[in-house]
């Protein structure tokens, strides 16, 4: 059988990339003007899959990867050993199948179930995978259909700390389940707002943009909750320059109970910086973009979700993909 060429089959790569780093969460050039965390995050290919449909009965991937270290999630609950280190097929909720990658060039051959939809193969995105080729068996291969893109910003909970798999974050779930092309710009332990992620959101087409973050805002680099709302003011200026009329959609953040009330090194709480991002979206809504939408963090989530106090284990990820599915089929491309 043919080898079919990779790219045609990606998803979710919305910047060049290098042979280092082949499939970046940011743009390469400028990496210099990044945060250290967030340029390491960045170089993670999170959410990075193929997506194909046909007749096939089954596709084997032909593979490079450039490490073999454990998931930096580190263990604990909702986190398995091994996250991060498995291809995965998924089918609209259910994950059908895994094969675990090896370090340095390998195959991996997974079952289709031929003539179903689309079928989504995410990659051992841990171990800094290249696909060097698809080999269709038993049938034919085709990409799955082009898909309105959607720009997820923000920090490790859309980036999908700490669920089991690549395939069960929300963001992940919801661009299967609405059929969006999720390009996942979370970035853990960082994502603060920074000008040059701005930059990069108002650079690359896009028919949906989300953007959620804050907690980091609260302990890596402490905010105020007025350089919070400043910034996130300039932030919404810069993506606006390059989509004036894209559906914005900005979460505050979700709840997490050592910050809520307990003020960070300049004064502020959790609530503070929510209230604060409130605010400002609500005024800039209220000063005349239709396209912007509100979502109150502190309502998707009940604590006990929360798999380390911080981050939603799997059925938070899955509580947070049910409340955010109708808001983002409201403001989205005819989702």
């Amino acid at each position: 059988m043919p080898l079919l060429d990779p790219l045609i089959f990606l998803r979710g790569s919305p910047f060049a990339g290098t042979p280092e780093i082949p499939y970046p969460r940011a743009v390469t050039a400028d990496a210099p003007r990044l945060p250290g965390g967030t340029w390491q995050a960045a170089s993670i290919p999170v959410g990075v899959r193929l997506e194909l449909q046909g007749d096939a009965e089954a596709v084997v991937v032909a593979y490079r990867t450039e490490c073999d270290a454990r998931d930096p999630r580190g263990p604990g609950p909702g986190v398995g050993v091994g996250v991060g280190q498995t291809f995965e097929m998924w089918v609209g909720d259910s994950l059908l199948a895994t094969a675990p990658a090896v370090h340095g060039e390998g195959t991996v051959e997974l079952p289709l179930n031929a003539g179903t939809r689309t079928t989504t193969v995410y990659l051992p995105e841990r171990m800094r995978p290249t696909v060097l080729s698809l080999t269709p068996v038993g049938g034919s291969l085709e990409p799955g259909p082009p898909r309105p893109r959607w720009l997820a910003y923000g920090d490790s909970i859309v980036e999908g700390w700490v669920a089991s798999s690549a395939g069960s974050s929300w963001p992940a779930r919801l661009g299967r389940r609405l059929g969006l092309d999720v390009c996942n710009l979370g970035y853990a332990g960082a994502a603060r707002g920074e000008i040059p992620s701005a930059e990069h959101l108002a650079s690359v087409p896009a028919a949906l943009i989300s953007i959620s973050y804050g907690t980091n805002c609260w302990s890596t680099i402490p905010h105020t909750a007025e350089l919070l709302r400043a910034g996130l003011d300039v932030f919404l200026t810069v993506v606006r320059q390059g989509h004036p009329d894209t559906p914005v959609v900005v979460t505050t953040p979700i709840r997490r109970p050592d910050a809520e009330t307990t003020p960070n090194r300049v004064g502020a709480t959790l609530d503070d910086l929510r209230v604060a991002m409130a605010s400002l979206v609500q005024a800039r809504i209220d000063g005349g973009d239709p396209s912007l939408t509100l979502v109150h963090g502190e309502t998707l989530l009940d604590e006990s979700l929360l798999a380390d106090g911080v981050h939603p284990g799997d059925d938070g990820h899955a509580v947070m993909a049910d409340r955010l599915e109708p808001v983002l089929r409201k403001a989205g491309p005819g989702t």
